[in-house]
């Protein structure tokens, strides 16, 4: 539902959210942006008095002349004429120039306002993207930075040339007409901005319940698609059509109720504009029946309340639309400042990675904090050498990469990298020194050797294939017609999942990082390519610090240690072998697995 004062609702984000604004339009250290604005301002300031002096006085002398009915002024009437042509043809061409002189402002301001949102969208936290829907976020920036360009248009070229128009019309009507006159105009003015307001604020708080409702539409339809495949599965099509439709219906209800009320608003201004000019009009005439002014007169008063209505018949949809701009761009300036969860130390140094010794000490972590997820965790990873994290569902053990990464910071205790606290270093140099082969592994929709020479910026075409040839995945490439340029589709979905969980593989041998994490690395790979790609895993463990999360067991019977998790804790810790001979938990699921094994053998 609308709030229930929708003009203190619509009124609220437009000062500070043209306070934010302003400095795109005036941006500093760019004297040529700012130049091209001065230059636009005179234009703008050349074509009203071309439209006020030229155009309005030159058509009245040619009624005057006219009016006094000596046909031997037709060739001054005839120039006046066209003097009254030439100056309606000038302020068309001085808005033009105007037009493109700006087009450079308007779309740097677009481009620097939408790199910083995105630039912030990136820096947030994981719990921020996790929590909110790609649809709703994409949609709010979209219909921010489209405004930019729309705001900067209206403000400069139709509010701020209005005002001037208007005290220039005053002054002339003082001058040539009188207080009355120039009282009447005033009165009008005014009375037409109060009445845009109030039908404009009310319209407003109906527009945003409307963009709700497509915001809400369009983040459904994104969620629905992405997971195209689980409605299927379920057979969920209809239900996901009917949500949707009803979602548009609620939206189109909405949008019919805010474009019945621009009825309102229209029939409103034209009654005060066009009572304004026949009672102006009536009023020159009235002096003209007692002498006090000429025909022209007439013609000039109206050429003049014309020209000043056409600016103000806009000036309707001139608000609404800064109006609108301010929420939109408001919403925008959220996410902006959304702050972000993790942020580098302010004397936070560059990560140097000499050995890769990694320590979690006394680390206690949960994402909620009624629901911790580690317990004092206590973990040493020596450099060079491949640790296995193991247990049950939801002890902990993504957490671990998580953290390491530092998407999110621990609540107790600390990670250290060969004695450095995470926490303490930048977050760029922190990633750049760890490589992760993710369980669920997300593509970009681009093509196979993108995804791959993503593992390091600027990464050659050799390189890309010996790390495919590295991941196992070479002879697949090799057999596509397109090759390494074969698009892979939506979250890479034109691939199957071992044929992804390869790619990953490969775009982390790119990136040759010292510290590896795999995460369930081999999770969605058939038993004959999961003994290839182990082979091709154990040496790329050698020389660096490992850590390998699994729950299939048989892949790393060859860690140098295997940790247990259980409940946040670590329950046991040694080799393969000790574990066994210790006949604790990792012996029962040594032994379940080795059952489930044999089952499925049996049942082939």
């Amino acid at each position: 539902m609308p709030p229930s004062d929708p003009s203190s609702a619509a009124t609220a984000p437009l000062i500070p959210t043209l306070r934010r604004f302003l400095p795109y339009l005036w941006p500093a250290g760019e004297p040529m942006l700012r130049l091209r604005i001065s230059g636009a301002m005179l234009l703008v300031l050349a074509s009203k008095l071309v439209q006020v002096f030229g155009a309005a006085y030159t058509l009245k002398y040619a009624v005057d002349r006219m009016a006094v009915g000596d046909r031997g002024l037709v060739t001054l009437v005839m120039l006046l004429v066209a003097a009254y042509a030439a100056s309606r043809f000038a302020a068309t061409l001085f808005d033009n120039l105007r037009n493109a002189v700006f087009e450079r402002v308007g779309q740097d301001a677009t481009r620097r306002l939408a790199a910083d949102v995105f630039r912030h969208l990136h820096a947030l936290s994981l719990r921020f993207h996790l929590e909110r829907r790609t649809g709703a976020v994409t949609k709010v920036v979209e219909r921010g930075t489209k405004s930019i360009d729309t705001m900067l248009y209206f403000i400069l070229f139709n509010i701020a040339p209005t005002v001037l128009e208007l005290g220039l019309v005053l002054g002339i009507f003082w001058r040539s007409f009188g207080w009355p006159l120039v009282a009447a105009t005033s009165a009008m003015v005014v009375a037409y901005i109060w009445f845009t307001r109030i039908v404009t604020d009310w319209r407003n708080a109906l527009r945003t319940r409307m963009n709700d409702l497509d915001t809400g539409a369009v983040a459904h339809a994104v969620d629905s698609l992405l997971n195209f495949e689980t409605v299927k599965y379920f057979g969920a099509e209809e239900r996901e059509a009917t949500r949707y439709e009803n979602a548009v219906d609620a939206y189109a209800r909405a949008a019919t109720k805010s474009e019945n009320s621009l009825a309102w608003l229209n029939v409103g201004q034209a009654a005060i504009t066009n009572l304004m000019l026949g009672g102006g009009m009536a009023y020159v005439a009235w002096g003209w029946s007692r002498g006090s002014f000429s025909a022209g007169d007439v013609v000039f008063v109206s050429t003049l309340l014309a020209q000043l209505f056409r600016p103000l018949d806009l000036l309707g949809m001139v608000y609404r639309t800064i109006r609108q701009g301010a929420i939109d761009m408001g919403s925008m300036f959220e996410l902006i400042d959304t702050p972000a969860e993790v942020v580098d130390a302010p004397d936070a140094t560059p990560l140097l990675v000499t050995r890769g010794h990694v320590r979690f000490e006394g680390v206690r972590f949960g994402y909620d904090e009624d629901r911790p997820i580690l317990d004092g965790l206590d973990l040493d990873v020596p450099a060079g050498t491949t640790c296995a994290v193991v247990g049950a569902s939801g002890a902990g053990k993504s957490t671990l990469a998580r953290l390491l990464y530092r998407f999110y910071d621990v609540n107790e205790g600390r990670i250290t990298i060969d004695g450095q606290p995470v926490a303490a270093v930048t977050q760029a140099s922190l990633r750049a020194a760890i490589g992760i082969v993710p369980q669920d592994t997300v593509l970009f929709n681009d093509t196979i050797g993108y995804n791959i020479a993503y593992g390091r910026e600027g990464a050659s075409d050799a390189e890309v294939a010996r790390a495919a040839q590295g991941a196992a995945i070479a002879p697949f490439i090799e057999r596509q017609p397109d090759g390494y340029d074969t698009r892979v589709g939506e979250r890479g979905l034109k691939l199957s999942g071992g044929e992804k969980q390869r790619v990953a593989i490969a775009r982390t041998l790119v990136k040759n990082p010292p510290i590896l994490i795999l995460d369930e690395a081999t999770s969605a790979l058939d038993s004959r390519t999961e003994a290839d790609i182990l082979e091709t895993l154990e040496s790329v463990e050698r020389g660096r610090t490992t850590i390998v999360i699994a729950h299939r067991l048989s892949t790393v019977i060859h860690a140098d240690q295997i940790v247990v998790l259980d409940a946040g804790r670590v329950a046991e810790r040694g080799t393969h072998a000790e574990l066994l001979r210790r006949g604790g938990l990792y012996a029962g699921m040594w032994a379940r697995q080795a059952r489930e094994r044999e089952e499925a053998l049996a049942a082939e």
